[in-house]
Order: C-alpha cells, then sequence, then structure tokens
C-alpha cells in the first residue's frame, strides 16, 4: 500500500550524534520503519506515476530492499541540497536518493553497495549501422558545457553541435540532422522508453559511475542487512524485473562497489 509523504521542512544547523545500539538492532528510528530521505521529481529514478504513487527506479529499489530486510519503506521527500545533512543528523534513518558514490562523499558517510551503473552512452538512429562508439564517424550532438561534450572529443566526429536542452539534441537526431549524441545511459533510456522516437542505445559506455543510497557510518547493521537484501533481488531476477519495466533493461554493476566497513 502506499503511504503518504512526509514533507521535510526546515534546515538543520546542528548535526546530532546517532546513538549506540544493542547488536543485531537495524538502526532505525522507529521500530520496524526505515525512513527514507528522497527526492520527489527526479525521473526515471523519483516520480509520481500515472495511477498517483510514488515510483522510479531508487523508489523501487529500496522499497524491495526494505521490505527484504523486514522493515516498512517511509519516504521522506528532502531537497538535494540538505539530503547529506539529514543523514547525518538522523533526520531519517537513510538517503535514497540515486547519488553518485565519489571518494569525497565515501568520507562523510557510509553506502551500501553500488545499486546502480551508469555513465556517458552515445546513441544513434535506430536505422544506423554504428552499433559502437568506435565505429562512429559523422556529426555529433552534445549539451554545450557538459562532462558529454568532453567526451565528444573521444569520437571520430566530422563535427560537434552544440545544445541548450537535450531534448532538442534527441529531435535533431530523430530527424537525422545529426548522426548520434551522447548522454547518460539511464536518462536515454527513459527518455526512449517513454517517447518512442526512432533512436537506440550503441553497445558500450564513454563513462562509469555507480549510485548508492547513503546512510550515517554508525548505521553498520542496517548497512550489512540492506545489502543483503540487495544481492538477494539481483541473484532472484527481482531487481531487473522491477527496473527493466521503466528503462529496457537492468542497470545493475556487474562490479558493485562495496560498502566500507
Amino acid at each position: 500500500m502506499f503511504h503518504k509523504l512526509k514533507i521535510a521542512t526546515g534546515l538543520i544547523a546542528v548535526l546530532a550524534a546517532v546513538p549506540a545500539l544493542a547488536d543485531g538492532d537495524l538502526e532505525v528510528a522507529e521500530p520496524g520503519v526505515l525512513t527514507c530521505g528522497a527526492d520527489g521529481g527526479y525521473p526515471p529514478f523519483s516520480l509520481t506515476n500515472t495511477k498517483g504513487e510514488f515510483d522510479g527506479l531508487a523508489v523501487r529499489v529500496m522499497k524491495e530492499m526494505a521490505t527484504r530486510a523486514g522493515l516498512e519503506y517511509s519516504p521522506v521527500i528532502v531537497k538535494w541540497d540538505s539530503a547529506l545533512v539529514g543523514v547525518l543528523s538522523g533526520k531519517f534513518d537513510m538517503l535514497c536518493n540515486a547519488m553518485d558514490i565519489t571518494a569525497a562523499r565515501q568520507e562523510q558517510v557510509r553506502f551500501i553497495d553500488g545499486w546502480l551503473e551508469s555513465g556517458g552512452r552515445l546513441l544513434v538512429h535506430e536505422d544506423s549501422d554504428v552499433s559502437t562508439p568506435d565505429e562512429f564517424d559523422g556529426v555529433i550532438g552534445v549539451l554545450a558545457s557538459s562532462t558529454w561534450a568532453e567526451l565528444a572529443k573521444e569520437l571520430n566526429a566530422s563535427d560537434t553541435k552544440y545544445y541548450k536542452v537535450e531534448v532538442d539534441a534527441m529531435r535533431d537526431l530523430a530527424n537525422g540532422n545529426i548522426d548520434g549524441m551522447i548522454t547518460d545511459a539511464i536518462a536515454a533510456a527513459w527518455a526512449i522508453e517513454q517517447s518512442n522516437l526512432p533512436i537506440k542505445l550503441t553497445e558500450g559506455s564513454l563513462s562509469s559511475i555507480q549510485k548508492g543510497f547513503a546512510l550515517h557510518k554508525d548505521k553498520v547493521n542496517l548497512a550489512k542487512a540492506l545489502n543483503k537484501a540487495l544481492a538477494s533481488m539481483v541473484e532472484d531476477g527481482t531487481y531487473a524485473e522491477l527496473t527493466s519495466d521503466l528503462i529496457g533493461f537492468s542497470p545493475a554493476p556487474e562490479e558493485p562497489i562495496r560498502s566500507q566497513f
């Protein structure tokens, strides 16, 4: 059953210490409930579906993980710029935003094992014979002043066209005005599924990043329980079923970045 979202308000000024708990305790504020800081609208990671329900890649995966750990998933909508502060202060049990796992962030919080891998991918028209970036030699479209623009330099492109918004590049690609474009793999897969544009992802990534769910470093038992739940989901095919329905494939990392204990 869908639970009404609780809206987090106000700025947190002081970081509170997370109290020590008995061995075996899942370290949640309310027994049996996992309060989870989440972005309310970041498709395809979080969104409101046609039924008015809170949905998305991160929502589906985290909800199933919580269930397998014996917890009730309870999302709390938070602003991105205050998300990590909420984790450190104990405002909610963990952060369920799709956050890039970086060395700098690992100094602040603990991530459960990487649950999704994305990165820059080359898109071409569905009728194109190009199957890998190495085969590309036409006009490439990229978002101006983006990391994708840097990746475009690695291709054998005859010319580069810059766009203010990526949807314009997708339309030009569909209409044959450019031969390819570079964007985030997950965002591209979602756009293709939603728009039915005649474009496709080529094989192989131009860059790679893993995303994780963050929690306070003191929550060791909770991290281990959620890691176990995630592994079981991937192994029995539930992860692929939940994610493929939204973007057409399973984005599970082949070699997940593991939690630091």
